[in-house]
């Protein structure tokens, strides 16, 4: 696996390895919700989940958690990446990106605001493309 150069990668204000694990873990929720629709087709037996499974399940609150530690500006620059990753800014308009984001954060809360967006775990991914910032590259 590739590494980014240092000298290369632009300060996005937020950690690459934060945001390529939020972005996973905002795809691993959006995949669990598609599985568990099909789940709830085939279990008409009512049995529960093994409880093991239970404490390593993934949560909207867990994602929530990781995004709430956060400081106000890496919230920001988050929430940016998606709007690149949507399209909503360019690359080149970052600092307008983090200013807009920053503004929304502000009216509501960052992490509900990306838990609800749907896509956002590929709109994080893309928002590091449009950088030129490969998210398999980045070590977790």
């Amino acid at each position: 696996m590739a590494e980014t150069d240092e000298d290369d990668t632009p300060d996005l204000g937020v950690p690459l390895e934060v945001v390529a694990t939020i972005a996973e873990l905002l795809s691993a929720l959006e995949e669990d919700d598609d599985e568990e629709l099909d789940l709830d087709d085939d279990d008409e037996d009512g049995e529960a989940e093994d409880d093991d499974d239970a404490d390593d399940e993934l949560t909207p609150e867990l994602v929530e958690e990781i995004i709430n530690e956060l400081t106000e500006d890496e919230q920001a620059a988050l929430v940016a990446l998606a709007l690149v990753g949507r399209g909503d800014h360019e690359a080149e308009e970052w600092e307008a990106a983090v200013k807009a984001a920053a503004a929304r954060n502000r009216r509501a809360d960052p992490a509900q605001y990306l838990l609800g967006m749907e896509g956002a775990g590929e709109l994080l991914e893309e928002g590091l493309a449009a950088f030129g910032i490969d998210i398999a590259d980045i070590e977790r």
